[in-house]
């Protein structure tokens, strides 16, 4: 990589406490095209045929999740498929989200840092959008803040194996939750509820659910337990109907929402 001199500095900007920089190996990058400002730029493509996954967390989202939270989040992830085509499957829980995109994308170059910056600014801007939807009796105390990296799959078995790896940690997150704030409820602070279920496996967290909260965990909604998958499938729809009220259908992609023990599973896959 050539040495990059910086020849002039047009002024100090005290407001904002920066320097702007006017010119770059003697030139005027205000008459640089866009190929010649692209060449300083960090390449970070992620190399075909590497499946692209996109990962976003909720900075500070209040806890515990409300189901009504869980459904903004669902509705900002349909809306994500809704306006990128290339993405085409997201599996979210509590406070993340993770989109797919097709194999095949060829989205920003396919450059981490630009399709990472894409879809959390999207993603975000909606929630603030949608928040009123889902609590109108609620305003929106702070703006959301969501952090995200970029994955990159060799193959659709590597895939499947992270789609496992979130749907466990939403299994477990979501018993140790249901203990932690049902105990927070009977009068423990969080401190003391953390370290009484502490070190406990799966059927201790149940055990204590239902001896202590006659909660039956299976019987919580499946928005908790499995998580949500968004996904794009063909369905039919109807488009009009004939003169003697039969309908006619006609084959669309839709954007469906659904809860499965195991997304990660091949007949979820094959379905």
């Amino acid at each position: 990589m050539r040495e990059i001199k910086v020849q002039k500095l047009v002024h100090y900007n005290q407001a904002f406490d920066v320097y702007i920089i006017n010119t770059i190996d003697g030139r005027d990058i205000t008459n640089m095209d866009m190929k010649e400002k692209n060449c300083f730029e960090v390449e970070d493509e992620v190399m075909f045929p590497s499946i692209i996954l996109v990962w976003i967390n909720a900075y500070k989202l209040q806890k515990p999740c409300e189901a009504n939270t869980l459904r903004l989040m669902n509705s900002c992830a349909v809306e994500v498929l809704e306006e990128y085509a290339d993405v085409v499957l997201a599996y979210g829980f509590s406070d993340e989200y993770t989109f797919v995109f097709k194999k095949t994308t060829k989205f920003y170059e396919r450059r981490a840092s630009k399709v990472l910056s894409v879809i959390t600014s999207f993603f975000s801007s909606v929630f603030v959008r949608k928040w009123g939807e889902f609590f109108p009796q609620k305003e929106l105390q702070c703006p959301p803040s969501f952090h995200g990296r970029v994955i990159a799959c060799a193959s659709t078995e590597p895939l499947q194996a992270y789609l496992l790896w979130r749907q466990n940690i939403c299994h477990l997150g979501n018993q140790r939750e249901q203990c932690l704030w049902h105990l927070v409820e009977r009068g423990m602070n969080e401190m003391e509820a953390q370290d009484l279920i502490k070190g406990f496996e799966k059927s201790d967290l149940n055990n204590l659910l239902f001896d202590e909260f006659n909660v039956n965990y299976i019987s919580l909604d499946p928005i908790f337990r499995q998580g949500s998958c968004v996904l794009k499938t063909m369905g039919e729809d109807i488009v009009k109907y004939t003169d003697n009220g039969a309908p006619i259908k006609r084959h669309r992609r839709k954007i469906v929402t659904v809860h499965s023990k195991k997304i990660a599973s091949r007949r979820f896959w094959n379905e």
